[in-house]
Order: C-alpha cells, then sequence, then structure tokens
C-alpha cells in the first residue's frame, strides 16, 4: 500500500491536519506477517480536549446544524462520490491493517459505505423534521433537533463501514462529531475523513483522534459531548452505558451476539448447512451479527454434521491479499488465544471437534485459526452462550419447532438470526417468534441501509441504519403557536 495511507503523523481536528501534542504512536500490525505496517499518532487529554472544542463550537455556532437538510444531503451526496473514487485505498488498508481477506473487503469494508451517505443524503430531503398539530383551537409545532457533538466510537473488523454507520445519520441530522476508530484499526478511518472534508464538510463538523480505552473514555466522559455512538463488546457497551447514565448523556449501542440459525426439519440439509457455515466464516467470524449457533433437529443431526464439517473443511484459509483466501488471520494474537481458550473450553465440557479446531498448516506467521466445527453442544455451554469472535460454529440439536425457537431465545443477545424452510410461509412463523432485532429467512436478508439494525437485550441499545438510524442522532421539540403563527 502507498506509505502516505498506512503511516499518519497527524489527527483530523477543525477541518486541518493538527500536529499531535504528544509523542505516542500507535503500530499498526499486519495480522497476516506479525510486522508493523502502518503507525498514527496516540491522542492525548490535550488533543480530546481540542477535537471536542471544535466539534462543540461548530454545532454551537457554526453553519452546518443551520443549513437546510437540503444543503447537508448535497454534502454527503458528494462525500458518497468520493468514497466510491477511495474504495481500493479502504480496501487495500484494511487487508494489511486488521486482516481481512481481499475477496471479501470490497463487500465488508468498502461497498456499504458510499451507499449509506447516498441513501441519508436522500432521506433528509423529505424527512419530517417539522410538523404542526393543530388540536381544537390550540396548535403546536414539533420540530427534530440535531443532538448536539456526538462521539463514534466504532471497532475494528469493519471500521470504515461502522464509522459510516454512525456519520453519515449524524451528519445528516446536523450534528457535529468526534471520530475515535480502534487503535487496532484506525488507519481506514482516516481516509473517510479525508472523503468528508473534500466534500465540503465545515470546519470543526468532522474530527478525528485515534487512541485505546482511555481516549474513548475521554470522549464518553467529556461534558461537551452530548451523545455517544459506539460498537463493541457487550462488557464495554455496559460501561459506556454507566458512565452516560452518570450524565443523562444519550448513547446508543451496537453490541455482541450469539445469533441462532434454527434449520427446519424440512430443509435441505446437503445445501443449507454448508451456506450456513460459509456465512459464519465472513471476515474469519469476527462478525457480531454471525450465525454461529446453528439449531438442528435431532432426527437430521448426524446428516448436518457430516455437512458441516465437509463444507468448513473445503474453506480456503490463507494470505488475506490472495484473491482465494475467505478466512484471513485474527486480528491479534490476543484473538486467536482467546478463540483457542474457547475450543478447549468447549470439548472439556463434552463437545467434540468435527474440523478444525487448530491452526493451519503451512502458515507459521500470522494469527490464524482453522474454521472449526463443533458438535454435541448443549445450549448451557460457555461455547453456545459467550460470543467467540472467531470461525467457530456451534451445532446444537432440537426435537421440534417450540424446542427450537426456546434454544434460540435462550440467550442473553438477541443480534440475528436466520431460519430455514422448504415452506417460507412456516419459516416467517417461526422467525416472528425470534427476540432477536434482525432474521433472515433462507438467506433472505431485509433490503441494506433501508432498515434498522440492532439488538435486543445485551446485544444493544437503539438502532442504526434506515430512518431510525437517524432519529437516534435528533432530539424532539414541541413549540406551542400561537394563532398568528398557525398555518392558515
Amino acid at each position: 500500500m502507498d506509505e502516505r495511507l498506512m503511516y499518519r503523523r497527524e489527527f483530523f481536528i477543525d477541518g486541518k491536519w493538527a500536529a499531535p501534542t504528544g509523542g505516542g504512536a500507535l503500530r499498526v500490525v499486519s495480522p497476516s506477517t506479525e510486522e508493523a505496517v502502518g503507525e498514527v499518532p496516540v491522542a492525548t487529554g490535550a488533543d480530546v480536549e481540542r477535537a471536542v472544542a471544535a466539534a462543540r463550537a461548530a454545532f454551537d455556532t457554526g453553519p452546518w446544524p443551520r443549513m437546510t437538510p437540503g444543503e447537508r444531503a448535497d454534502v454527503l451526496a458528494k462525500a458518497a462520490v468520493l468514497l466510491r473514487e477511495r474504495e481500493a485505498d479502504i480496501a487495500g488498508v484494511t487487508v494489511d491493517e486488521m486482516g481481512c481477506a481481499v475477496s471479501q473487503a470490497r463487500r465488508a469494508q468498502t461497498g456499504l459505505v458510499a451507499p449509506l451517505f447516498d441513501y441519508y443524503a436522500d432521506l433528509v430531503r423529505s424527512y419530517p423534521f417539522d410538523r404542526e398539530v393543530v388540536v381544537g383551537d390550540r396548535a403546536g409545532l414539533v420540530t427534530h433537533e440535531p443532538v448536539g457533538v456526538a462521539a463514534l466510537i466504532v471497532p475494528w473488523n469493519a471500521p470504515v463501514t461502522l464509522a459510516a454507520w454512525k456519520a453519515a445519520p449524524a451528519l445528516a441530522a446536523g450534528c457535529s462529531v468526534v471520530l475515535k476508530p480502534p487503535p487496532e484499526a484506525p488507519l481506514s478511518g482516516y481516509v473517510l475523513a479525508e472523503a468528508l472534508a473534500e466534500a465540503g464538510v465545515p470546519d470543526g463538523v468532522v474530527n478525528l483522534v485515534p487512541g485505546g480505552r482511555d481516549v474513548g473514555e475521554l470522549l464518553v466522559r467529556h461534558p461537551g459531548t452530548d451523545k455517544v455512538a459506539f460498537t463493541g463488546s457487550t462488557a464495554a457497551g455496559k460501561r459506556i452505558m454507566s458512565l452516560c447514565g452518570e450524565q443523562v448523556k444519550r448513547v446508543s449501542l451496537e453490541l455482541g451476539g450469539k445469533s441462532a440459525a434454527v434449520v427446519l426439519d424440512d430443509a435441505d440439509i446437503g445445501a443449507v448447512v454448508p451456506a450456513i457455515v460459509a456465512g459464519a466464516m465472513h471476515l474469519s467470524g469476527q462478525v457480531c451479527g454471525a450465525h454461529t449457533r446453528i439449531l438442528l433437529p435431532r432426527a437430521r443431526y448426524a446428516e448436518a454434521v457430516e455437512a458441516a464439517a465437509d463444507a468448513a473443511a473445503a474453506v480456503p484459509v490463507g494470505d488475506p491479499h490472495d484473491p482465494a483466501t475467505v478466512v484471513g488471520p485474527l486480528v491479534a494474537e490476543r484473538q486467536r488465544v482467546r478463540v483457542e481458550r474457547y475450543i478447549a473450553v468447549a470439548v472439556a465440557a463434552g463437545a467434540r471437534i468435527a474440523t478444525g479446531g487448530g491452526r493451519p498448516d503451512g502458515l507459521p506467521r500470522g494469527w490464524y485459526v482453522e474454521p472449526t466445527v463443533l458438535t454435541d453442544v448443549t445450549n448451557d455451554m460457555r461455547v453456545a452462550r459467550e460470543e467467540i469472535f472467531g470461525p467457530v460454529v456451534c451445532l446444537i440439536p432440537y426435537d421440534n419447532d417450540d424446542d427450537a425457537v426456546a434454544i434460540a431465545n435462550d440467550s442473553p443477545y438477541g443480534l440475528s438470526g436466520a431460519v430455514w424452510s422448504a415452506d417460507p410461509h412456516r419459516a416467517l412463523r417461526v422467525a416472528r417468534r425470534l427476540r432477536t432485532g434482525g432474521v433472515a429467512i433462507n438467506g433472505v436478508y431485509p433490503p441494506y441501509p433501508h432498515v434498522p439494525f440492532g439488538g435486543f437485550k445485551e446485544s444493544g441499545l437503539g438502532r442504526e441504519l434506515g430512518p431510525e438510524g437517524l432519529t437516534t442522532f435528533l432530539e424532539p421539540q414541541s413549540i406551542g403557536l400561537p394563532p398568528a403563527l398557525q398555518t392558515p
């Protein structure tokens, strides 16, 4: 990759590339080579103060919140054009910084970005920000105002996509933002900041300060931020929610998952199970909405185990720069240790490894784990209840439809899910019983980005995408209208 994209020396604050106040740096390490491939400065408390002050001034006195929705939409639409032009840069950076297989980089890391800015540009042109309410001889104006300065904290598995999920609706609403990219994969966020600046976002509306958890906590605690939008682990989300609760600060959280794919007894096991396994291996299993619990009719369990094992064993593992690779490395050594620990815990609890379970041959460097299928799993095992975040699926048998629904819903999470059946009407009936934020039927997902994404229970709070993603950055305000101000 171009060294300019991989080695950054400044932050983006108040419309300018600003030198850091400290001397610390984050080394970006390639998960496939274990070698440094880039570097960014680490924000200090003083840098965070500068970024929040710039965002605060841009919101309180700048033009962005006072522009018409159509004017903001023009800027977002231009950003979409520029981001499409930079897709190769974003994809290449993410292959190096977080190990995303190049075969998936366009779809997972770039293909979901520009369409989101287009969507919110179109939405706000017609969105009913104001409505007049008349009851008898009284009238009121209900407006929807931008929430203020939004702190956007994103994870490493899809750093630009998930930053866009927050930034696009926040900017469309009229907010100013401070973006903290993840320390493992901070580089692609710079491309997003560059595109927004070039599109004409006013000074101070977009600010970028990389750092670790301490920088994130400074943003959450800062009295100058009005809203926190976070994607990451449930443990971190609970911490953020607690801190926001102390300030009654607005917060939206997109957290972990342990989603179930329910395969009904009339499904084509030979076709369906390999499709589920393939989906669960996307981004090396590092996806919060991955369907990692596969629920199977007990009478067809042995057939499904064979199909799952064959499918997982056939998944190409290797260098993420190779277009033939499907499963690349995990993002960090600690992540590989975590996944291997979960596999060991599963075996100790009585589960069996049908395939995988170790490190692939021929890859002496890089943080790889083989695609793994665990069988004889019961829903009370840790591997069935906790998010592993790696290329591991658990096969769980059930007795009937009611039992399948009960097992699927018996989880602290509720982010995603799936139902597979030869009868789509039956599948829909089962899908409506699942306590989860989104459900795919026979591999069909709702249209992106027009519908909300988010979770029940410990999978989060609030929604991203769709009109609901815009409303999380808006505050309703009610104004009484005297007769002279009422619409005739």
